[in-house]
């Protein structure tokens, strides 16, 4: 007997449980993304007006994936919805480019030495690169009008440019000269090092040609003397910023700006404006604070270009190849984040969806890191749990979803509907509830009804699963979930 001809004769068209993973799963964003969430959904969303923190602690394959694309789903059609309301959206979650650079620039002896290290600025230098290239990206493309900013924050977006925007999409430098052209920023005849060298050249050079008596070998040193000193200017003002590119570039740790694009970069502020400006340098001090700042620049401008709040998503933090799953690695990566004045920074809403392995070093922490993290502020959903009923329905919505006729409304196929009943329904909800997981769930209804099929012919279809295959199939599940709890921890 044919799977295929098992679903179709329920009306299914495909198979609703072959995936496990919602970054691949067509069935959950075609037919499930906007039906389907976890009871905790609210306590995780919030609210888009006033983005909020939350904290969730859940198993692997129980759907913090899933949570991630539902909410970046909900946050686009309330920015569709409310243009003048927007909320600045930023998915962090693929820590390997980070990482990969700060592992350079600590030039640590191996991977959890070098994690010791990490602060809560590298995190926060990662969340503005991101978010500014993403900004940069908008504004380029969309060709926006930059004339609505004051020279101010032109000067702001400028400098986080410069500092981190990591697009690769094409060259730095020309890139941010786009920008700044667009920005209407301190054009080329505005700079006065350049100005001075090349009016004192000119002028030497109109000089020469007027009077051929200057052109003796004995005035000549006077005069390559003045176009010296005319260039002079220009000589400090590229040293300092060869020097202060170079400091920056030691400072942004997690980060491959290259010094060069950024010295060109520098030399269109003038030093006066640097000099008052939080430069993310690798001073020892002060480091957060600087970030901070920079934050709140970033947060000035997508205020002014529509966007009224920050929603930063956090997730896959155990699947970084320096982490490889290890919980010692993923705390030390995390943690510097569970920091209060981070979290409940105005107007920025953290979502942070971390394996439950973590769960177990939070419960270990002491009074000083509770007093600093203050979780019981941070919606914290530990575990993220799901019941027999719960997955039950979300089985059921699932094979709604694949059903031929979807558009019933409250119709269609149910997974009770599969199951002979011989198989009571506390029994049925009790299995699913100890598979725990929407993963977990999904192998074992794909292994059942695979099953089933293997023990039965075409001539002879059966098409409700009997009693001992869903003990047998049921059996092996649960070993085989044991045996993971046993290698790999389960909280």
């Amino acid at each position: 007997m044919k799977t295929d001809q098992f679903l179709r004769r329920h009306g299914i068209v495909g198979n609703p449980f072959s995936e496990e993973d919602a970054r691949t799963d067509t069935v959950f964003k075609s037919g499930c993304l906007w039906k389907i969430h976890h009871p905790a959904w609210d306590k995780f969303y919030g609210s888009p007006v006033d983005p909020s923190t939350a904290v969730v602690f859940g198993e692997k394959g129980s759907g913090k994936t899933a949570l991630r694309l539902q909410a970046e789903a909900e946050l686009e059609a309330h920015n569709e919805a409310n243009p003048n309301q927007r909320v600045f959206v930023i998915s962090y979650d693929d820590f390997n480019p980070f990482l990969d650079h700060f592992k350079a620039a600590s030039r640590a002896r191996d991977d959890v030495s070098a994690l010791k290290s990490w602060r809560l600025q590298d995190h926060m230098d990662a969340i503005l690169a991101l978010g500014t290239t993403r900004l940069v990206d908008e504004l380029i493309a969309d060709k926006a009008d930059l004339t609505v900013l004051s020279v101010d924050q032109r000067r702001d977006l400028l400098l986080l440019a410069a500092l981190y925007d990591q697009s690769t999409r094409e060259p730095i430098e020309q890139r941010w000269s786009k920008l700044r052209r667009r920005s209407g920023f301190r054009p080329l005849w505005s700079r006065r090092d350049i100005q001075i060298g090349v009016g004192t050249t000119i002028v030497v050079a109109a000089l020469t040609a007027a009077f051929p008596r200057l052109r003796v070998w004995s005035v000549w040193p006077w005069l390559l003397l003045a176009v010296f000193a005319g260039w002079i200017y220009w000589g400090w003002r590229m040293a300092r910023a060869v020097w202060f590119a170079a400091d920056i570039r030691k400072g942004l740790r997690v980060l491959s700006r290259d010094p060069w694009a950024l010295r060109w970069e520098l030399l269109w502020f003038q030093p006066s404006e640097l000099g008052g400006q939080p430069m993310p340098v690798s001073s020892a001090t002060g480091g957060e604070e600087k970030r901070y700042e920079l934050l709140r620049k970033f947060q000035g401008l997508i205020n002014k270009l529509g966007y009224s709040g920050i929603v930063v998503l956090i997730d896959r933090v155990d699947e970084p190849q320096m982490i490889e799953g290890d919980p010692r690695k993923m705390r030390s990566l995390i943690w510097p984040l569970l920091d209060h004045k981070f979290l409940r920074h105005p107007g920025i809403g953290v979502k942070l969806l971390l394996p439950i392995e973590l769960a177990y070093y939070l419960e270990k922490e002491e009074k000083e890191f509770y007093d600093k993290a203050r979780p019981d502020k941070l919606n914290l959903i530990k575990p993220l749990r799901w019941t027999g009923p719960s997955l039950y329905d979300l089985a059921t919505d699932r094979l709604r979803a694949c059903s031929v006729d979807p558009s019933s409304d409250g119709e269609g196929p149910r997974l009770r509907q599969f199951i002979d009943e011989s198989v009571s329904d506390d029994t049925l909800k009790d299995a699913l509830a100890n598979l725990r997981t929407p993963r977990q769930l999904f192998k074992f209804l794909h292994k059942l009804i695979e099953e089933h099929c293997h023990r039965h012919t075409e001539d002879a279809p059966r098409f409700t699963v009997d009693q001992d295959t869903f003990r047998n199939v049921y059996s092996a599940k649960l070993r085989e979930i044991d045996a993971f709890d046993r290698g790999f921890g389960h909280g």
